[in-house]
């Protein structure tokens, strides 16, 4: 055991350095130190300083090396303790299971937040064998795209009985076409904006006290028009097509977004593709009740011969549609602070819009008109080879091609 005085005089140099010293400096200090009280050493200088008589072994290693730590560098390159999850590949899956089973609202893995504490999470995920704390927890859930959620505002007022049971179906759904390798796409409407150079919420980096300069009136301008963003989602691959329209946001322009998502993107990727899973809204241009929705998905399943599954999510929970969470938010965030003055700039920053998981983003104009109040006849709508699911058929049903198409 090293001698308390010399311990003690170690001590007493470190605290009157340390204050001083980076993570580099003090390893090599302690190291310097150990080698000059030869043996026995290490151990004097770890019980003097609480650094790990390892750490002091790797500074003397440093020292010795024939090719020193370059100055710009705190450790050599691989070197520190490997991440929690690294260590332990099990680790992730099993927060998931975790957090999956309490998911709030949407318990589709595509969309999960959890009500649960990170003590709490971190105490059960020890209790199972694993290292980790309540504030590795918290970096592993944002890294996986989960965030804590306020509690106000997550009633819709009443509610239908088969709400949940619609999130568990979309759910299984979800998870067998992406088994089987056939695509499945969350599909909406982002906010239309109207054009000019007007203020959009936000800041962006500007020379200081130079803000950049719009109208102080946001008076719609009809020679420059509007932007209506369709998105297109694909929930296994992370990527998304978008579509700028400029008439009017219908569901003829809901099913063309669609087919240029198929046309651009999809039929690359799912090129023998039999069915597509599309997951959007009870409402607007692809609402359950709409039938020119259907009678659009019909030309399409028909050019394509594919089988179109849809699956609807109940009245008043469009805020758990995957594709709000995972792309639209991302583009209001890339185009914050910037007026959006011209179609073209609309569709750069959509199509510009990234984040650290990998999100891929393709934007188009769509300068075709759209017009509004365009009817389905009874004739062409009971004409629509449409199959309803025994559950809920409004809301789940599928679209088949059809042998005389329309």
């Amino acid at each position: 055991m090293p001698e308390a005085t010399v311990v003690e005089r170690i001590r007493s140099k470190y605290l009157g350095l340390v204050e001083d010293l980076d993570e580099r400096g003090r390893r090599r200090w302690a190291a310097t130190e150990a080698v000059s009280l030869g043996w026995g050493g290490i151990a004097a200088v770890a019980e003097a300083t609480g650094i790990s008589d390892r750490t002091v072994r790797n500074g003397i290693g440093e020292l010795a090396a024939a090719e020193p730590l370059s100055a710009d560098r705190q450790r050599r390159a691989g070197a520190g303790r490997r991440a929690r999850e690294v260590e332990q590949p099990e680790l992730i899956p099993a927060l998931e299971r975790l957090v999956e089973p309490v998911a709030r609202g949407d318990p589709m893995s595509a969309l999960q937040w959890t009500c649960k504490s990170t003590y709490t999470l971190a105490e059960e995920l020890q209790r199972q064998g694993f290292q980790i704390s309540p504030w590795k927890v918290g970096e592993l859930l944002r890294t996986k795209g989960y965030s804590l959620q306020a509690n106000r505002k997550t009633r819709e007022g009443k509610q239908h009985p088969d709400r949940n049971a619609q999130f568990e179906h979309i759910n299984r759904r979800v998870m067998a076409c992406q088994r089987r390798g056939q695509p499945a796409v969350s599909v909406d409407t982002k906010k239309k904006e109207v054009l000019g150079n007007r203020k959009n919420s936000g800041h962006t980096y500007r020379p200081k006290r130079r803000p950049l300069e719009v109208d102080t009136h946001d008076f719609p301008d009809d020679k420059l028009g509007k932007a209506i963003p369709y998105g297109v989602y694909d929930l296994a691959n992370n990527e998304a097509w978008v579509s700028v329209g400029i008439d009017h946001d219908t569901a003829e322009f809901a099913v063309a977004s669609i087919g240029q998502w198929w046309q651009r993107m999809g039929r690359k990727r799912y090129g023998r593709a039999k069915r597509l899973l599309i997951t959007g809204d009870s409402g607007g241009s692809n609402g359950h009740r709409n039938r020119l929705w259907k009678a659009e998905l019909q030309r399409f399943a028909n050019r394509t011969g594919m089988i179109l599954e849809v699956c609807h999510f109940p009245p008043g929970t469009s805020k758990w549609n995957k594709i709000e969470h995972r792309l639209f938010c991302h583009i209001t965030r890339n185009w914050r602070g910037i007026p959006l003055e011209t179609h073209e700039i609309v569709v750069n920053l959509i199509g510009s819009t990234q984040t650290t998981q990998g999100l891929e983003v393709h934007a188009r104009l769509d300068e075709h008109e759209y017009p509004k109040g365009r009817k389905v006849t009874d004739a062409e709508f009971t004409a629509i080879n449409i199959r309803r699911n025994k559950f809920q058929g409004d809301w789940n049903y599928e679209i088949h091609p059809q042998k005389t198409p329309l």
